[in-house]
């Protein structure tokens, strides 16, 4: 009978070993469209939606075409110090799991002790005095019976805080990737707009000696010199103001791919005429590759696991401990050894009263979980918003380009027809200020509207989670 009991003990804790205090959980359902409202480009297909955050994102900046992006974008990898902290908190909290999991085994250690002692012979009850060396050698085995889950939660929510890490060092490579191709194509911008300004310094130089010289014959006043030089100065001010901002650009893309900016430069390039077109897919695909959303519905998980946790501090607790060793007094440890073994202690705890303690940390994992949750409603609406932002600026962005370059070859036209008639003396020298400053806004505008349609296919890529064109 008494083997009968002992097996029912061991059924009764495999059983309970098996529970868990946390709720069931279930991923978080929220309605996706069938299509981007803001795409001109209907997705190809339907598909279910199945977690994808984990995989590669590709170097997806190669859709640009530009071997100098790609260069730069290879340095992140290895230099920037951004992903290198990023790289640095997720091995941490890989290191968290790894230790929170170690609580599923039991604690085995061994020890070993010598001591030389003396015992008066003063001392009471004593028949005499004594000197004496005391040898130990000992191993303790000691183990947590997880009866409720508390363990094996904890441990859930460990391994789910390491993968909401591992999604943070993927958005945070994103991030970065994405921040230096606008930087970078921002840089090429600016690269335009010196080339267009110092073209402009240019032919506001000849105008200008057109003016002189006529001055100089007395068919213009010196009020039409003074416009020249106004306009002539202005134009190698903002040269100059552009030249600085070129390189403010160049110190940020050195920055961040760890480069010492006084040692590192980015020769002029051009400006792309037109993007790439980032194609659409379909909205379910935006919650597969969304790093950040991968790593709020983690956080989720965890919050849930740690319900248990909190949940099964209700219950008593079991620990369960057993030791043994060797000592001796006289002679070798090994030779004349006196053996000595226990078991225990086994410790059930259950506490009785402690303030309302773990019922409110019961109320704190719920609104931890409540928080969670509404972080990752708040992604995914954020990550929505981002994408129809972007394709709503992919395509107002081509149209203003196309009515920018209208206005530009427009005011082209208007100005070498105003220097035309300068020349015949048919108008004065104001009529060819305003069109050549009407002339420099419109080529201005144009190519700031080409710098931002290469930065929204960039942000669009990135609201899209990467991956794109690979």
């Amino acid at each position: 009978m008494g083997t009968e009991r002992r097996l029912a003990m061991v059924a009764l804790l495999a059983a309970t070993a098996g529970c868990s205090m946390a709720p069931a959980y279930r991923p978080p359902e929220l309605a996706v469209p069938a299509a981007y409202r803001e795409s001109q480009t209907p997705p190809d297909g339907w598909a279910v939606a199945e977690p994808d955050d984990d995989s590669a994102r590709g170097a997806w900046w190669r859709m640009f075409g530009d071997p100098v992006l790609d260069s730069l974008e290879a340095r992140i990898e290895t230099a920037s110090p951004t992903l290198a902290a990023a790289l640095a908190r997720y091995d941490a909290a890989s290191a968290a799991a790894r230790a929170a999991g170690a609580n599923l085994w039991p604690d085995l250690s061994v020890g070993a002790a010598i001591e030389r002692a003396h015992v008066a012979a003063a001392r009471p009850l004593a028949g005499s005095g004594a000197t004496y060396t005391n040898r130990i050698a000992s191993g303790a085995f000691a183990y947590e019976v997880d009866l409720w889950g508390r363990v094996r939660d904890s441990v859930r929510a460990a391994g789910a805080d390491a993968e909401a890490s591992g999604a943070d060092l993927a958005a945070a490579r994103l991030s970065l990737q994405a921040e230096l191709a606008d930087t970078y194509f921002r840089l090429r911008g600016l690269d335009a707009q010196v080339r267009l300004l110092a073209q402009t310094v240019d032919a506001y130089a000849r105008a200008r000696a057109l003016t002189v010289a006529r001055h100089g014959g007395g068919i213009a006043s010196g009020l039409d010199v003074g416009r020249a030089d106004t306009l002539l100065a202005s134009a190698r001010a903002e040269l100059s103001a552009v030249a600085g901002q070129r390189a403010a650009a160049e110190h940020r893309i050195a920055a961040l791919v760890g480069a010492v900016a006084s040692d590192f430069t980015v020769p002029p390039g051009a400006l792309p005429a037109d993007p790439p077109r980032v194609p659409a897919a379909a909205p379910s695909a935006l919650l597969q590759r969304r790093p950040d959303i991968a790593a709020a519905e983690r956080r989720i998980f965890a919050a849930n696991a740690r319900i248990g946790v909190a949940r099964a501090a209700l219950f008593p607790s079991l620990t369960l401990g057993a030791e043994s060793g060797f000592n001796a007094a006289r002679g070798d440890l090994f030779s004349t050894p006196a053996h000595f073994w226990a078991l225990g202690p086994a410790q059930a705890v259950l506490s009785l009263f402690d303030g309302g303690r773990r019922q409110a940390n019961i109320r704190i994992s719920r609104a931890q979980y409540d928080e969670a949750a509404a972080r990752y409603r708040e992604a995914v609406l954020a990550a929505f918003r981002e994408v129809e932002d972007g394709f709503a600026a992919e395509r107002t962005l081509a149209q203003q380009a196309a009515e920018r370059r209208a206005a530009a070859e427009a005011a082209r036209r208007t100005e070498a027809l105003a220097l035309v008639r300068y020349r015949d003396g048919a108008s004065d020298y104001l009529e060819v200020v305003t069109a050549q400053a009407a002339a420099l806004d419109a080529e201005r505008s144009a190519l700031a509207v080409g710098t931002a349609r290469m930065q929204a296919a960039v942000a669009l890529v990135r609201a899209l989670g990467g991956g794109v064109g690979d």
